[in-house]
């Protein structure tokens, strides 16, 4: 053979070794996991909270009918600005003026009555004076002198009895008077007309304990706005009086408005709550009622409008923060006693669990536990577990509930050819 033929079949040799030999290394690291990294870094978190509510004014008042009766003077519209005091409806009066009358006629002969009680009291104390005197001379028998007396204590219990008559008609006339002065119905407060599910004609009806009275209409002050918040459980102990907000309203599209949170709600929302009525009709969630008062709200906003809240909650400056998604929770190893040949007990009830993150070192993992503080969007804060600048694992989701501590990885962090992130395996 010559020493041409020679080099080209060692060469060829070289060649199938090595495909040998890539194609051994390729079927060894099949099984091993794929996973994308990410280096513990300081970040400036801000911790927030997102909610869902509607606009309403922070004063506004609900008139209902307070006297039955037809309306026949309807002075405003919906959407009409009013000032306090001014005319809103009229409720026919006929029928309780007729009743005033009434009563002011009983209460005038009452004094008359009251009149008469008096001046026949006067006369009988005047006969028991003289019956008194006639008795004590002896020219009067006992039995008209108790007459006497008897005659005057029965006339001054008349003059007490038409007295409380007289207190009796006059309170009612004061009923009566009240009553007639509802039929006319005036603004409580300066605001605007938002609401006015009545026209003039209807009847009004006066509400019982079963049933609601006729909601004549609805007066807000769109001086001072608020945003009513529906906030999940889970971040309601996080929010507190006086946290500041950013709101969007989707009535003016690319605008952010600021607020301050006023209220927090100590008890759930229920289903027929009125500010959050469309809201809570299909949640099943358990919320509470967050009140935040808008700082400069434009001059169109109404009552009703959808808004959302990021309350911020957190901030801190520097923090030593993770992604999120790098954060696993794990079952805390039973040690076993080196020294007992026996298996520990099982634990009763639920397993103990710790948070912590995957470290690579020289391709494999240790777990290391963390303590966390507040979180941001996508970065959360440790306490202490790990340092700035080490490679942790990030992903994928699926491979970070089945890797353990100790297993060997590949670390795959480029991007696909779309650009949208890491390659996932």
């Amino acid at each position: 053979m010559s020493k041409k033929w020679k080099i080209l079949l060692g060469v060829a040799l070289a060649a199938i070794l090595g495909i040998v030999l890539m194609g051994s290394i390729r079927g060894r690291d099949k099984n091993v996991p794929k996973v994308t990294t990410a280096k513990v870094d300081k970040v400036n978190l801000v911790a927030k909270v997102t909610a869902n509510g509607k606009i309403q004014a922070r004063r506004k008042v609900d008139l209902s009918a307070l006297v039955m009766g037809q309306i026949v003077n309807l002075a405003v519209k919906e959407g009409d600005q009013v000032k306090r005091s001014q005319l809103l409806l009229q409720i026919d009066k006929a029928q309780l003026a007729a009743g005033v009358a009434g009563r002011e006629a009983s209460l005038a002969a009452m004094r008359n009555d009251l009149e008469a009680a008096r001046s026949n009291s006067q006369q009988a104390k005047n006969d028991f004076e003289r019956a008194r005197q006639n008795f004590n001379a002896k020219i009067l028998s006992e039995a008209e002198f108790q007459k006497a007396k008897s005659v005057w204590d029965a006339s001054k219990a008349n003059v007490s009895a038409v007295e409380e008559r007289l207190r009796e008609t006059g309170a009612n006339l004061a009923a009566s008077r009240d009553s007639l002065s509802k039929t006319t119905v005036v603004a409580p407060i300066a605001g605007i007309v938002t609401a006015l599910p009545i026209k003039e004609g209807e009847v009004t009806v006066i509400g019982t304990m079963n049933n609601a009275g006729t909601q004549l209409l609805t007066i807000s002050d769109m001086s001072e706005v608020e945003a009513v918040m529906m906030v999940d459980e889970t971040s309601v102990p996080s929010v507190h009086v006086s946290q500041t907000a950013n709101l969007t309203i989707d009535a003016y599209p690319g605008k952010t408005f600021k607020g301050t949170v006023t209220e927090v709600g100590s008890s759930p929302i229920q289903k027929n709550d009125p500010d959050l009525l469309s809201l809570t009709a299909n949640s099943e969630a358990i919320n509470f009622k967050v009140k935040i008062r808008i700082a400069d709200p434009p001059p169109t906003i109404r009552p009703g409008f959808s808004v959302t809240a990021e309350i911020v909650t957190g901030r801190k400056d520097g923090a030593t923060a993770i992604p999120i998604q790098a954060l696993v929770v794990r079952d805390v190893p039973v040690k076993k006693d080196p020294k007992s040949k026996t298996p520990p007990p099982p634990a009763s009830g639920r397993p103990a669990t710790e948070e912590g993150v995957y470290l690579v070192k020289a391709g494999k993992l240790d777990f290391a536990k963390v303590d966390t503080g507040i979180a941001g969007e996508l970065m959360i804060e440790v306490k202490n577990g790990v340092t700035p600048g080490q490679e942790i694992v990030t992903g994928p989701f699926k491979v970070l509930r089945q890797i353990k501590e100790g297993d060997k990885v590949i670390i795959n962090n480029e991007k696909p050819k779309d650009g949208k992130g890491p390659a996932a395996s």
